[in-house]
């Protein structure tokens, strides 16, 4: 059979069927589980470090400090991958997210060298994000400081 002979109507169903039906809303809920497992987690490592007595600014210092750890652990060994092939999405948005796309290229280039490897590719996928985000934050705060001073001005 010829795809060039089909009709426009013959064409479209022949589309239809060979492609693969949709799996949004189950990755929608996979990505939303997951990512809510890590923010409980979070929350648990909160109450806990709060429940031994520390201030909740030390606490919530430390909560991230040790999802950062936990997220570059999970990388290292190889279990974060395979938790985003299931959350998907769910896995990115977390600290633990940015913990992986530090550890993940650094681990993948280690056989170049720490200096031409490790150190040069570290940040291939987050240092945009991290430019992007200190320099969006640098011009927001402009836009604030200088709002505020103008209508503090009056």
């Amino acid at each position: 059979m010829s795809y060039f002979n089909m009709s426009k109507s013959a064409y479209g169903a022949y589309v239809k069927e060979m492609s693969p039906s949709s799996t949004l809303g189950g990755d929608l809920l996979r990505a939303f589980a997951v990512g809510g497992a890590i923010c409980c987690v979070g929350q648990a490592l909160f109450e806990v470090y709060t429940g031994a007595g520390m201030a909740q600014e030390l606490a919530a210092t430390l909560v991230s400090v040790t999802l950062v750890f936990l997220g570059a652990l999970l990388t290292g060994i190889g279990v974060y991958d395979d938790l985003a092939k299931i959350g998907g999405a769910g896995t990115l948005v977390p600290i633990t997210g940015f913990a992986n796309s530090v550890v993940a290229p650094a681990l993948e280039f280690k056989t170049e060298g720490f200096v031409t490897g490790t150190g040069a590719k570290m940040f291939i996928i987050s240092g945009p994000v991290i430019t992007y985000g200190i320099s969006a934050s640098v011009v927001y705060g402009l836009i604030y400081y200088l709002t505020t001073a103008f209508t503090k001005a009056k």
